[in-house]
């Protein structure tokens, strides 16, 4: 399951009904699809990028951007020669662009920047004629910047900065009369500037780079222009920028005479003492996405750079809300300084030794996830340089600060040994670049809009979109997998009759020919065995883990006792347990599920599920109880108590399976054991009493395991948890080294019982 913001387009329009045959066209009336349109931007996709999409030879879009993907680009790329629009930036792939890509002579937008391509500019791309925006910044290209370019008459946009690009500027560029905004920033481009440019050209980013020679009498008209830490000549009878001569690559200004032992600037908001006494400068210059400031005194300075298409925003932003944990001054929050990429400031005239320099930030733009509005959680990550140094990588203000408008000040140590301090604050394509301002309060499809919904069909993995821009989940089945017809009904059938907190909610479904996209709920911290297991930056305490099981087990209850029909799920493991954003738990997919009603003992069916949380009753003799999900239940428990999967060749042989360990520690009366190291505080009495709970769900019988209603209340403590016996017959009579944690399911639609599909 991925998720993909609002990004435009209308594939596939419409709503079904509830039924259980969707494939009729009568079901699925208000149902279109069409496939000119491949959104897979702001997911979680990895590995490489399949070749095969240079089969879809009718897209005209294709956005794969934010994910990370990894590996080459597909030379094929270049069959899709009704493109428009290619963006893969913020990826991370590897070598150069293929000169392939010069087949694309339709294409307009391109956008690769942060994307990890290297090597120079391919003579291919000469041919892109009809090219309007091409943003490439941050990665490492090398080479000269490719004279033919200039022919680009189409071109109103270009950033090439932060890359390795050499030599001198092309003349032709600066003559391309449509082109509006020139970034090439951060380079070690060299020469003079060109002599002449066109009008319309505003807005221009030459910083650090090695341009020398004098200025050319344009510089002084234009209303963007960044021109710091280069080789410029400045002397009494040049053209000259106010301030620029403090900015070139040596640092000049008090130099010789260093002044200062101390400085402290309000970023983006007036001069102000704080209760420490410090008397904070102001800084609240309308800087725009290219331009620098000195002061008058010469004493410091701040650079702004990156792309904007608004040359009226001033890059402050201001808040009501009064920020917490700002001991010193909460006024030193209510306005901050707004950069598009690149921020820098300058301390000019310092004396040499040893400083301590104090960032203090807030986030006070984006809103925390408030489940009434739906407004969208933004993630500001940048890197924190200093002197040329990076001090920290990705750093997230409202993660560091445990939450929006809460200070957090961070101290770092430096040596300054050249009279000058550089801080630099660099976003390099991470975080959130793209949350509409408007209110994303969603409506209910099919109560308010018959054209509401609007999904995307995507390749093997699912895209879908909302006209609002509300963020949603999508689910693609492959018809020719196991996760066929059957469970695409199944899934539909299933989830839209029942509605719980931890349920996933279904919004929407369409289905054509092979493509079946279910639409979902988003939920941003993934699943829990991505939480548990894999790398990332969620640290689940004790509290949240207690309340991730209590959940569960409230939503597998509520399956089983109270919803009608009663359903099965069939499938319970980590990887099918989603987790929003405040870490509360929702079960997912359904694909496997059954219903069945009370009058029933069992049902016989075929076996499907995943080996190592399936109950041996139903995998030795295919007896489907909801018992079933209670073994299941009982292994998620345990992983979620021990921090580790369900069995790992990794560790001593005595731990490698959890459930068989968990059993042997209790015997030898260590029942908190497999409790997660990485717990520093926990609670022991909960969690033996939860360990006793997940013990009794892996009883042989089905009849001694308890209900899930009773496991709610032993984890509740509003009842004992019953006494645990012995170890399992299955667990001393079973070799358990064979046993892989594989899905698998004798496809209903067979007719032989001996047809098994295994996947990992």
């Amino acid at each position: 399951m991925q998720a993909l913001p609002i990004s435009g387009g209308e594939q596939c329009i419409g709503f079904a009904i509830n039924g259980s045959e969707f494939e009729k066209p009568e079901n699925n009336p208000a149902i279109t699809c069409s496939f000119p349109v491949e959104k897979l931007d702001l997911n979680y996709f990895t590995g490489p990028l399949p070749a095969f999409i240079g089969n879809m030879s009718a897209l005209t879009v294709l956005s794969i951007a934010h994910n990370s993907f990894s590996g080459p680009i597909p030379k094929e790329l270049g069959n899709l020669k009704e493109l428009t629009m290619l963006s893969f930036g913020s990826n991370n792939f590897s070598g150069t662009l293929p000169p392939e890509l010069g087949n694309l002579v339709n294409l307009g937008l391109f956008y690769m920047d942060s994307c990890g391509l290297g090597g120079e500019i391919p003579s291919t791309f000469a041919k892109l004629i009809n090219m309007k925006i091409l943003y490439a910044s941050d990665n490492p290209f090398s080479g000269k910047i490719p004279s033919f370019i200039g022919n680009w008459r189409k071109l109103t946009s270009l950033d090439l900065g932060f890359n390795n690009l050499t030599g001198e500027l092309p003349s032709s560029l600066f003559n391309i009369s449509s082109l509006t905004y020139l970034f090439l920033g951060n380079n070690s481009l060299s020469g003079p500037l060109p002599s002449q440019k066109s009008n319309q050209l505003q807005s221009i980013d030459l910083s650090y780079n090695y341009f020398s020679g004098s200025f050319p009498r344009w510089v002084t008209t234009i209303s963007q222009l960044n021109l710091v830490v280069n080789n410029f000549t400045f002397d009494s009878s040049n053209i000259t920028l106010p301030g620029l001569n403090c900015l070139p690559r040596n640092f000049p200004c008090h130099r010789s005479t260093p002044r200062y032992a101390n400085f402290s600037i309000k970023c983006g908001g007036p001069q102000m003492r704080g209760n420490d006494g410090i008397l904070y400068k102001a800084e609240d210059s309308a800087l725009g996405p290219a331009t620098f400031n000195v002061t008058s005194t010469q004493k410091w300075a701040v650079s702004n750079a990156g792309f904007s298409d608004n040359l009226n925003q001033s890059f402050v932003e201001t808040t009501l809300t009064q920020v917490s944990g700002a001991d010193l001054t909460p006024e030193l929050y209510k306005t901050s300084r707004v950069s598009p990429g690149s921020l820098r400031y300058y301390d000019l005239g310092l004396q040499n030794g040893p400083y301590t320099v104090s960032l203090q930030f807030a986030e006070t733009v984006f809103a925390n996830r408030d489940t009434q509005t739906s407004q969208s959680p933004g993630r500001r990550v940048f890197d924190i340089d200093i002197l040329g140094y990076l001090r920290r990588k990705d750093f997230d203000i409202s993660k560091q600060a445990g939450g929006v408008n809460r200070a957090v000040p961070r101290p770092f140590k430096v040596n300054v040994t050249e009279n000058y301090l550089d801080i630099h604050l660099f976003w390099a394509g991470k975080g959130i670049c793209c949350i509409p301002e408007q209110d994303l309060t969603p409506t209910t499809p099919g109560k308010k809009s018959r054209t509401g919904l609007i999904v995307g069909i995507a390749v093997p993995v699912g895209v879908g979109t909302l006209s609002d821009g509300w963020v949603v989940a999508v689910k693609q089945l492959s018809v020719a997998s196991h996760q066929g017809k059957s469970q695409f009904v199944t899934e539909i059938a299933t989830i839209s009759a029942v509605q719980h907190r931890n349920l996933v909610k279904l919004y929407g479904c369409c289905f054509e020919g092979s493509h079946r996209i279910l639409v979902y709920e988003y939920l941003e911290n993934k699943s829990l065995d991505h939480a548990l297991f894999g790398r990332n930056d969620l640290h689940l305490n004790w509290p949240t883990r207690f309340n991730i099981l209590l959940g569960t087990a409230r939503g597998l209850a509520y399956l089983h006792e109270e919803s009608m029909p009663r359903i099965i799920h069939r499938d319970v493991k980590a990887s099918n347990i989603l987790l929003d954003a405040e870490l509360s738990p929702k079960i997912s997919d359904f694909g496997w599920a059954k219903l069945y009603d009370d009058e029933k003992t069992h049902m016989s069916i075929r076996v499907a599920g995943t080996i190592g949380y399936l109950t041996p009753d139903y995998a030795m003799r295919g007896h489907l109880t909801e018992k079933a999900d209670v073994f299941g239940f009982k292994v998620v428990a345990l992983e979620i108590l021990s921090g580790r999967p369900n069995s790992d060749e990794n560790l001593d042989p005595e731990k490698i399976y959890l459930l068989e360990w968990a059993w042997t520690l209790h015997e030898k009366d260590q029942s908190l054991g497999p409790v997660d190291p990485r717990l520093t505080e926990f609670d022991e009495n909960d969690a033996t009493r939860l360990i006793k709970a997940a013990l009794l769900c892996t009883l042989a019988s089905p009849m001694m395991r308890p209900s899930m209603s009773r496991v709610v209340a032993v984890i509740s403590v509003d009842i004992e948890a019953s006494t645990v016996m012995s170890k399992p017959s299955y667990l001393t009579d079973w070799d358990f080294k064979d046993v892989t944690t594989s899905s698998f399911l004798v496809d209903d639609d067979t007719s032989s019982t001996e047809s098994i599909v295994v996947h990992k």
